[in-house]
């Protein structure tokens, strides 16, 4: 999962509970490393799976923002030009010996990056995928202003992300875990309202949400940018 740091200057930027701390959560992700094949991966297997099969029918350049170990990479075609970026140096590590280890030639650059300040040229993918990588940056706002940026017009941006219940126990439970989490590496109580205020203000349309695995707490949304 990659994360990022931007000024609080957006005027899209809204706080909802604590904040994460760029440098804090690479740490964490760096703790993580050694593990998270083993405790995630089959967690979030479908959502992997679903959400490279979303990238391949727009096809083209692909990045991968938060791409961890390389979990997803063996799932892109090899006809596809894979970028994948992140923030942890331990993860990305163990991405390029998966890279190595499956003979990934398509994989054309794996880089320790930051997702709200992407070193990429406006317009420079067809496609970008963020796997459960939005309620892990300390303003996600901006890696998302980042992810339209560097999409081209009609591209699409995947996302499989937690959503945060609106109403009830399992609000308060979010809400109450908050803490913990965010020392963890992402939030628990992230609303869907902060993604339709986002798209709302931005050059781009919300094309699907489909609830995953496990129990519907995650979903797949897929965004597409508008043309001219």
């Amino acid at each position: 999962m990659a994360i990022g740091m931007h000024g609080t200057g957006t005027s899209r930027a809204r706080a909802l509970g604590p904040d994460l701390d760029r440098d804090g959560v690479a740490r964490a992700y760096g703790r993580w490393a050694p593990v998270y094949d083993l405790v995630f991966g089959p967690v979030f297997a479908q959502g992997r799976t679903l959400a490279a099969a979303a990238a391949e029918r727009v096809g083209g350049r692909i990045l991968e923002v938060g791409v961890g170990t390389g979990l997803s990479l063996p799932a892109y075609r090899r006809a596809r030009s894979i970028v994948g970026i992140d923030i942890s140096g331990p993860m990305l590590e163990k991405a390029r010996r998966r890279v190595a280890r499956f003979g990934l030639r398509n994989v054309e650059r794996l880089a320790v990056m930051d997702a709200e300040h992407l070193d990429f040229p406006d317009a420079a993918f067809d496609v970008v995928v963020a796997q459960y990588v939005v309620t892990a940056v300390p303003h996600p706002e901006a890696a998302l202003d980042e992810f339209a940026r560097v999409l081209r017009p009609g591209g699409e941006i995947v996302i499989t992300t937690r959503i945060g219940a609106e109403a009830g126990l399992r609000r308060t439970v979010e809400h109450a875990l908050a803490p913990i989490t965010g020392r963890l590496g992402w939030r628990t109580e992230f609303a869907w309202d902060r993604y339709t205020a986002w798209a709302a203000d931005a050059p781009v349309e919300i094309v699907e949400r489909r609830a995953l695995p496990p129990l519907g707490h995650f979903s797949l949304v897929r965004l597409r940018k508008r043309d001219g």
